[in-house]
């Protein structure tokens, strides 16, 4: 779109930006707008029908069935038109007469309370009597957002508009598919999955056992486009900023955590979820975001995977390639010197007060795919960015975007926020204990721990793909220490088996003497539950031993099996790891060696979840039946339990609430089993994009 003329820039020109864009729907203009003197128009061979008789638009058609499917947006569930930038559409114009070459008129555009913007057009084949088709093509920086449009007939004496009629609104969207945008993405399967697929899977538990959530990103559902809209209207950003796509993504970063601006969703990693729902009831975005348009308050709760998830809808639906990353013992370094310091007392035993460093087990961010123009052209593509409420940039909970290609080479003095996430995954771990006059005591370092690995959904397949080496050097390359050494010139500093819920754990504790002679050995060993973040729920073990390790030998003193009761807390609702082994440092003389295990699945795979059951008339307008079952395949009782189940575009979030569900008695197991009707589609729905079946979760 262009600059509109003079006459009408100068009437419409505020002294603030517009920050609303769904708020401005009232009519925007006078039906006739007269000239100014010096902006007359004349006719060296005026219209002798006079104005009654002169041109008139009858109807202005925006050619949905024609565009959307052009523009790859007739999954949007809207009754408007919407359309990418840099990418032409049609509108079918209409008039009272047919059009001469003497008449004159143009289109309008509106987005807020800014200035309205003149589109140039041309006549395409099909002029029959008294309308035409005209082409449309919005520049590859467009404004992102819902316009208002005009057909405005040029008189001798003024401007004659069409009347405000929201049937010829539209939506302008980035576009993936030009070269000119800031988000091109080079290839056809790309953008299918980055862009258009509306579900998919976030990872979790652990690198040695990736766990699955499907999660419904719902960015076509009813309702959507305008929640994400009103996020931005929400944070008052300058609809004239709304083109850029750096901005727009760390607008939405800020956002989509409720931390500064009143954002979408409040974090909550405690175990008390009242007055809310538990981040691990959710199954996908739509909810959240309709429920945060409808009331304007941030909705409870969520964690990272929920922040994630949420965003990535709210980029996909505006057009902006994401996917989901999880970062494996992902590092959350609060001084960013890439140490994570864990201290312990002179006992063993943890010293959390101390302790600000942390250690997630997994850690959700976004990554999305655009041009850097403020960075070196190779730093373009893929950027982190991530919306759970940890540091601040520029004043404001969020980060990013970071570009990837500059975290694995260490070139972290770029834009934006590079230091933080190059430190969640290369930070070393620094074992510490406090001796009894209050000195600290490094014990141990451990360089592989922090980001063992980083996984995101597969191109076009419900299988994890592997994405740690865009990220990082091979652990001991050449290539690593030049990346760490780069890092450290910009300011930066540095110096096992699996748990299952339910099932005893059998600890063995072993230690190597490297000396000539015997040393003897004291140490507390210590099981604990702790939450995904590293935060310590409850020990349910500790237990000191004292040992003579003769020369150059080894001796296993220990041999632990906890009590399974202990290892499952009162709620199975918190995402949880079990990491179980002796605590740095052991005290003696001599050289010794400590390893931690692995850690714990998680509570959503605490029973058997089967696969939806669908049944009924698989169809547009027809009911369906879905039938969801859980086992309790533990030999203990389970408690409080949620069914839900969400289908994009099909059913929204259903729940079901059970009190309790017995133990295995005599090797059968207890089935917990619920029916739902889906909501019947409406006749201009779509399928969904994957036609996968709707996906449910404990």
């Amino acid at each position: 779109f262009t600059p509109a003329s003079r006459a009408v820039t100068e009437s419409r020109m505020s002294p603030q930006p517009s920050t609303s864009n769904l708020g401005n729907d009232e009519d925007d203009f006078p039906l006739f707008e007269a000239f100014h003197e010096d902006d007359k128009v004349f006719d060296d061979d005026p219209d002798p029908r006079g104005w009654r008789e002169s041109l008139r638009v009858v109807e202005v058609n925006t050619c949905r069935d024609i565009n959307m499917p052009k523009h790859r947006t007739q999954a949007y569930d809207t009754e408007y038109l919407v359309i990418r930038r840099g990418q032409e559409f049609v509108l079918r114009v209409t008039f009272s007469r047919p059009v001469t070459p003497r008449d004159k008129f143009k289109l309008e555009f509106l987005i807020g309370a800014s200035e309205p913007v003149s589109a140039p057009f041309s006549h395409r084949p099909g002029h029959v009597g008294s309308w035409l088709l005209l082409g449309i093509t919005p520049q590859a920086d467009t404004i992102v957002g819902k316009f208002r449009m005009y057909v405005t007939i040029v008189t001798t004496r003024g401007l004659q508009r069409t009347k405000r009629d929201p049937d010829t609104d539209c939506y302008i969207l980035f576009n993936c598919w030009n070269s000119e945008d800031s988000v091109y993405y080079p290839d056809d399967e790309g953008r299918q999955e980055y862009v258009l697929s509306d579900v998919g899977a976030i990872y979790m538990g652990s690198k040695e056992t990736l766990l699955s959530r499907d999660w419904v990103f719902g960015q076509f559902d009813r309702g959507i486009l305008d929640a994400c809209i009103y996020i931005l209207d929400a944070s008052r950003m300058p609809i004239r900023n709304r083109g850029d796509a750096i901005k727009m993504v760390r607008k939405g970063s800020a956002l989509i955590n409720s931390q500064d601006e009143d954002g979408v969703l409040v974090g909550n990693w405690s175990e008390n979820f009242s007055g809310g729902t538990a981040p691990t009831l959710w199954t996908g975005s739509v909810n959240i975001l309709l429920q945060y348009a409808n009331t304007g308050s941030p909705v409870r709760y969520g964690q990272c995977w929920v922040f994630a998830g949420v965003f990535n809808t709210f980029l996909r639906c505006l057009g902006i390639p994401a996917r989901v990353i999880s970062n494996f013992n992902s590092a959350h370094d609060n001084n960013g010197n890439l140490k994570i310091e864990l201290i312990f007392k002179s006992d063993g035993s943890a010293d959390e007060r101390n302790t600000h460093d942390s250690i997630w087990n997994y850690h959700c961010w976004n990554e999305v795919y655009m041009k850097r123009p403020d960075l070196p052209p190779r730093l373009s593509g893929w950027q982190v960015v991530d919306a759970t409420p940890q540091e601040t940039s520029d004043g404001l909970y969020r980060c990013g975007p970071a570009s990837v290609l500059a975290i694995k080479e260490g070139q972290v003095g770029h834009s934006y926020d590079a230091p933080f996430i190059f430190a969640e995954v290369n930070s070393d771990v620094h074992y510490l204990t406090r001796d009894k006059y209050g000195n600290v005591i490094s014990v141990y370092v451990d360089k592989t721990l922090v980001g063992r690995g980083l996984f995101t959904k597969h191109i076009l397949a419900d299988t994890p793909d592997e994405v740690t080496s865009t990220y990082k050097h091979p652990e001991g390359s050449p290539d690593e220490a030049k990346a760490m050494v780069t890092a450290q010139g910009f300011g930066l500093e540095r110096d096992d088996g699996q748990v299952e819920l339910g099932k005893d754990v059998d600890l063995v504790v072993e230690f190597q003497s490297k000396s000539d002679t015997a040393q003897t050995v004291k140490a507390l060993v210590t099981c604990a539950v702790i939450f995904y973040t590293g935060v310590l729920s409850n020990r349910f073990k500790s237990e000191a031993v004292e040992i003579t390790v003769p020369p150059n030998k080894s001796e296993s003193p220990l041999s632990m099996r906890s009590d399974q009761k202990a290892q499952v807390d009162d709620s199975l609702a918190a995402e949880r790891g079990l990491p179980a082994g002796p605590q740095p440092p052991a005290q003696g003389r001599g050289r010794f060696w400590t390893r931690r295990s692995g850690r714990a699945k998680r509570e959503a795979d605490a029973g058997a979840l089967a696969a939806p059951q669908v049944s009924g008339i698989q169809a547009v307008g027809q009911d369906m039946f879905v039938n969801v079952s859980f086992v309790n395949t533990f030999t203990f009782p389970l408690h409080n339990i949620t069914l839900a189940i969400e289908g994009p575009r099909t059913m929204t979030n259903r729940k079901r609430f059970y009190k309790y569900a017995r133990p295995l008695p005599s090797g059968r197991a207890c089935v917990l089993t619920r029916a739902w009707v889906c909501v019947s589609a409406s006749s201009n729905l779509k399928p969904p994009s994957t036609g996968r079946n709707p996906s449910s979760r404990k």
